[in-house]
């Protein structure tokens, strides 16, 4: 009997899509102007939208030292994080609505944690739901995108794409050949670090 090429019992595994993004970022809060190549793996449960507010919170936070991880693919990771020479966690950001354990253990690793959720009255009844538990973490903070400012950010996402971020006022202002998206990011909670 003659086997077939793959075992069809086990589904194969799906593969991230690789985005390439040339990231322009100008920010006039922090007085940040550089250029960034970034390779973005969007996994396969990950929507643009999501990979779009993992862009943009590349952007407001930008610096030489500033990568992307794993992510979805490693429970250990963030989305995004910033090392120092020592491999000491500096800076940690999540995209989304992780859980209160998840996030503790991050306050617990790293000298900043900043959350970054999106989805309008979802990302609302998940912060209602978990601030309170959070209360001790003092290097937190907590960033909400509004949902339609989000589902626009992820309408210009493109598999190779030139994005420019202006950042002034605390508003984001991004632009791709697209088109354009403004985000007015706001904070719900502030490190008291």
């Amino acid at each position: 009997m003659k086997l077939p090429n793959h075992d069809t019992r086990f589904p194969m595994a799906l593969r991230a899509t690789i985005f390439k993004a040339d990231l322009n970022v100008a920010d006039m809060d922090r007085n940040y102007y550089a250029s960034h190549a970034l390779t973005l793996a969007r996994h396969p449960s990950e929507t643009d939208e999501r990979m779009m507010v993992r862009l943009l919170a590349f952007a407001l936070n930008a610096s030489e030292d500033l990568t992307f991880t794993k992510g979805l693919s490693d429970i250990d990771e963030p989305d995004l994080w910033k090392k120092d020479l020592t491999g000491a966690i500096e800076h940690w950001i999540e995209v989304g609505q992780p859980d209160d354990r998840r996030i503790l253990r991050a306050c617990g690793r790293a000298e900043l944690v900043t959350v970054y959720c999106y989805g309008g009255h979802a990302s609302k009844v998940w912060w209602d739901g978990i601030a309170a538990r959070l209360a001790r973490a003092r290097n937190l903070r907590v960033v909400a995108l509004p949902a339609g400012q989000s589902r626009i950010l992820g309408e210009l996402a493109e598999r190779s794409m030139a994005i420019n971020v202006s950042i002034q006022d605390g508003t984001a202002f991004a632009s791709t050949a697209r088109g354009e998206a403004s985000v007015e990011p706001e904070i719900w909670r502030d490190a008291k670090r």
